[in-house]
């Protein structure tokens, strides 16, 4: 028999797989877009670039979707606070994200340069948007997020949009859109030729020790001046999930406890400091292939370090600690982690070996000079 507490710690596994799957997918494809107007100087160059992801980026917006389900069935509380906390924020990345689709089928319609010029800068915010407010989001998280429960578990958000933009909260934004989009320019660098290459290398250079050394500010700050979340009650972790039948301190450098209590847990920063700086050599290197995977090491190792940081929190309240949910209090039923965990342990690889597979046969660099033969789509 599979317990409660044991399916908590699964689904809180499975999801931070599927945000890693998330960004290692979908990041490249948001890097691309959002570095389309700045690697790609001629129209040429940018439908080269737009081609490299042509194939791909609607399938690994599955991952987003996963993702959003899974937070869904297992923490429904996280959902339903989230959506409506940060409404304004998640409503303008869905119109940032619209712009791909729209951007994709219609920037080649006409040969008029202004007309392409506009989807570009289209394609450039629906790259550059979500990334950024990815970003702002998991600072606001580890900041803690202003909502009450009342005695029936009903969640009020007492924050704004703006509210959300504080310096801590905009240091993590601009660590998400560094890393996704060094992420689209060590793609590129398996895809591209010539300038296009070489520029896409500069860049990635540059962009991965841009994410080291925001990733490291962080820390800094963390470690420094940010005050985090401590239980102090008896936890329960076979118990119904009520928020509220727990005590939470607000302590400095709280968010630190848990690499004291495992150390095992300091591979995640070291993961994410030595790939990026990797990334950086492999790029010098002309290694694009290298390039790429200690990218998604460096990503890897960056959310993994948000999520052994604010274990067991996943969504502190500022106001209210002690409303704060975590992995034992905030999940659905028992049966429901069931139902779940048996069909995530179906899907999951049915996503990922067909994704792997799309990758395997559109394998290979696009050039300049193959623009108007049949297989090229943009």
């Amino acid at each position: 028999m599979i317990d409660y507490e044991f399916l908590r710690l699964v689904w809180w596994v499975l999801v931070g797989v599927l945000l890693i799957g998330l960004a290692i997918t979908d990041g490249f494809d948001l890097g691309v877009g959002a570095l389309l107007t700045l690697v790609g100087k001629t129209d040429e160059d940018r439908r080269v670039m737009i081609n490299t992801i042509g194939p791909h980026w609607d399938g690994n917006q599955v991952w987003f979707i996963t993702a959003g389900g899974a937070i869904f069935a297992a923490w429904p509380m996280i959902y339903a606070t989230a959506f409506s906390g940060f409404y304004l924020a998640l409503a303008v990345t869905l119109m940032a994200l619209w712009m791909r689709p729209i951007g994709f089928d219609y920037r080649s319609k006409l040969p008029n340069k202004q007309w392409r010029q506009a989807w570009d800068w289209a394609l450039f915010a629906g790259g550059l948007v979500p990334a950024l407010i990815f970003g702002v989001a998991f600072g606001n998280l580890l900041l803690g997020v202003p909502f009450t429960l009342d005695d029936t578990l009903k969640a009020t958000y007492e924050g704004s949009f703006f509210g959300l933009l504080t310096p801590f909260a905009l240091l993590s934004g601009l660590i998400s859109v560094a890393m996704l989009l060094n992420h689209g320019a060590a793609w590129l660098q398996m895809k591209t030729t010539d300038q296009l290459l070489h520029r896409a290398r500069g860049v990635s250079v540059i962009l991965s020790l841009t994410t080291v050394g925001l990733f490291v500010l962080a820390g800094l700050w963390v470690a420094l001046g940010l005050d985090g979340y401590v239980i102090t009650s008896a936890i329960d972790s076979a118990a119904t999930s009520n928020p509220l039948t727990k005590t939470v301190s607000v302590e400095a450098g709280a968010w630190l406890n848990n690499y004291s209590q495992y150390p095992w847990m300091m591979l995640a920063p070291v993961l994410a400091i030595a790939a990026g700086l990797l990334c950086a050599w492999s790029s010098l290197q002309g290694k694009g292939g290298l390039a790429f995977v200690f990218s998604a090491l460096t990503m890897t190792g960056i959310i993994l370090t948000a999520g052994f940081s604010m274990f067991p929190f996943l969504m502190p309240s500022s106001i209210m600690p002690e409303a704060s949910l975590t992995v034992w209090d905030a999940t659905s039923s028992l049966m429901t982690l069931k139902i779940m965990f048996y069909v995530a342990c179906i899907f999951v690889p049915i996503v990922l070996g067909y994704t792997l597979y799309g990758y395997w046969v559109m394998r290979g660099r696009i050039k300049q000079s193959e623009l108007n033969q049949p297989h090229i789509i943009y």
